[in-house]
């Protein structure tokens, strides 16, 4: 692993251990931010994952975002499963910024400014974690070695018809 992925990681999960033990030690309070993005968040899970139990309890889908987020920021600043740790934060990222900075709503200037500014924040981090999410750490990532396996198959392939060709011609040969 390079120095800047051994450095970046802990720094983009950093947000992510704060928010998720706050997120813990206040759930109650944040489950009114919550609770209208939940209303419209949980009919749609469940019927995209009908048999997956999924609670409508706010404080309850706050609690679990938490516990997500803790995970995952502690396997990205560790290096394990970066990018499966990456997606799921990004992925835990999307409802927490849609519920916790609506700065649209806000009447006050400075408040909507203040809001403005989180949400904006929470975009970035987004854009980090996409980008975390494809880093492969210099190795070849799963799409280049379909391309490269196909690429092989088909070389193979035309090898393959060559000397079957090649082996035709001279079992003719030895017959004619």
């Amino acid at each position: 692993m390079t120095l800047s992925r051994t450095i970046a990681r802990p720094m983009l999960a950093s947000m992510f251990v704060v928010g998720g033990v706050n997120a813990l030690r206040n759930a109650t309070m944040l489950a009114g931010k919550a609770g209208p993005i939940t209303e419209k968040v949980v009919p749609m899970a469940r019927k995209a994952v009908p048999q997956l139990p999924i609670p409508e309890d706010p404080v309850t889908l706050v609690r679990i975002n938490a516990v997500a987020q803790l995970g995952a920021a502690a396997a990205l600043a560790t290096g394990r499963a970066p990018r499966l740790s990456a997606l799921v934060l990004a992925a835990s990222l999307v409802p927490t910024t849609a519920a916790g900075h609506r700065f649209w709503e806000v009447e006050d200037k400075g408040d909507r400014a203040q809001q403005q500014l989180h949400f904006f924040k929470n975009v970035s981090m987004l854009g980090g974690l996409i980008i975390a999410a494809g880093d492969t750490d210099g190795k070849p990532g799963v799409a280049w070695r379909a391309r490269r396996a196909a690429r092989d198959a088909r070389r193979e392939g035309r090898h393959f018809a060559q000397s079957a060709r090649r082996e035709a011609k001279l079992a003719k040969a030895k017959v004619g």
